[in-house]
C-alpha cells in the first residue's frame, strides 16, 4: 500500500475518525498501545499523542518501513503477553486465514482490563460488484474472500475470552462509473482477494461481462451506488472490577407486568 496515493485508501480515514471517537467515550488512559496497520497517518499520530508508548506491526514492507513498524501478519505477533493496554485494529481482520486465532493472540497480548478496538469491511458489503462477478459469461470461480457478519464477530469474541463485547456497524454508499474504478480503490486499500491460490486472471469476455452487468445497476446518472458495511467490534480483557452480569434468575421485577397496559 506505500506505493498508491494516500486519497485513494479512502476507506482508512473513515475508520480512523470512528476509532478516535470511540476511544474518547473511554474514561481511562492507555499507556501501552499496539497497533495494527498504520494505514491512516492522522490515527498513527493521535495514538502517539495519548500512549508513552506505541507499537506498530504492519503487513507490508514498504508501509513499515516508512512507518516505523515491525512486519508482521495480525495473527503472527510475537510479542509477550500482557504487554499492551490497547490493541487499536482499523481494519484487516476479514482476511486472514486463521481469524479466532489472531483474536486468542491479541487477547493474550491484552494486559487485564486491556482493550481491544477494531474495525473491518463486513458482510453484506460489494453487492453490486458481486452480483457482477457471477453474471452469465463468467467462470464459477471464487473471486473475492469471504466476509464475516456481526453475529460470527460477537460470538468468537466472546469464545476467545474478550468481556463487555460490543459489535455495530456503519452503513457507507460510494459511487463508482465503472467497476475498475472501485477494484483500484478496493486494491488501494488493502481489500484485493487474499484466495490462496490465486484464481485465474479474467478473460476479455469475463471483463466484458463483468462491466455490462456492473453498468446495468446504475442510477439514472450512470454511476452505481456501491455499499460498504463498516464492522466496529470492542472486548475486554478480564479483569475483577469490571461490571459483571447479574446472576441468571436473580431479577424481582416482571416482565409481564412491566409490559402491562397502563390504566
Amino acid at each position: 500500500m506505500a506505493n498508491v496515493p494516500a486519497s485513494a485508501n479512502f476507506l482508512a480515514p473513515v475508520i480512523a475518525e470512528a476509532i478516535v471517537d470511540r476511544l474518547a467515550m473511554v474514561t481511562r488512559a492507555f499507556s501501552r498501545i499496539l497497533l495494527i496497520g498504520a494505514h491512516d497517518p492522522a490515527l498513527t499520530a493521535h495514538l502517539r499523542g495519548i500512549a508513552h508508548e506505541l507499537t506498530i506491526v504492519e503487513a507490508g514492507p514498504r508501509l513499515a518501513a516508512l512507518t516505523g513498524a515491525m512486519v508482521c501478519e495480525a495473527d503472527s505477533i510475537d510479542l509477550p503477553f500482557a504487554s499492551f493496554d490497547l490493541v487499536v485494529w482499523p481494519g484487516g481482520l476479514d482476511s486472514l486465514n486463521d481469524v479466532p486465532g489472531a483474536l486468542v493472540r491479541l487477547r493474550a497480548l491484552l494486559a487485564p482490563d486491556g482493550l481491544l478496538l477494531g474495525a473491518f469491511v463486513g458482510d453484506g458489503s460489494l453487492p453490486r460488484l458481486r452480483r457482477a462477478v457471477m453474471a452469465d459469461g463468467v467462470r464459477p470461480i471464487a473471486r473475492m474472500h469471504p466476509q464475516i457478519d456481526l453475529s460470527a464477530i460477537g460470538n468468537l469474541l466472546q469464545r476467545v475470552g474478550f468481556t463487555l463485547p460490543v459489535v455495530d456497524v456503519e452503513a457507507l454508499a460510494v459511487r463508482y462509473g465503472d467497476w475498475l474504478a472501485l477494484v483500484r480503490d478496493l486494491r488501494a486499500g488493502g481489500m484485493a482477494s487474499r484466495l490462496d491460490p490465486a484464481p485465474p486472471p479474467l478473460t476479455r469476455t469475463e471483463i466484458a461481462s463483468i462491466t455490462a452487468a456492473f453498468a446495468a445497476q446504475a442510477d439514472a446518472d450512470g454511476r452505481v451506488a456501491e455499499s460498504f458495511r463498516l464492522v466496529h467490534f470492542s472486548g475486554w480483557a478480564p479483569h475483577p472490577d469490571q461490571p459483571q452480569p447479574a446472576r441468571r434468575g436473580s431479577g424481582k421485577a416482571s416482565l409481564a407486568a412491566a409490559l402491562k397496559p397502563k390504566a
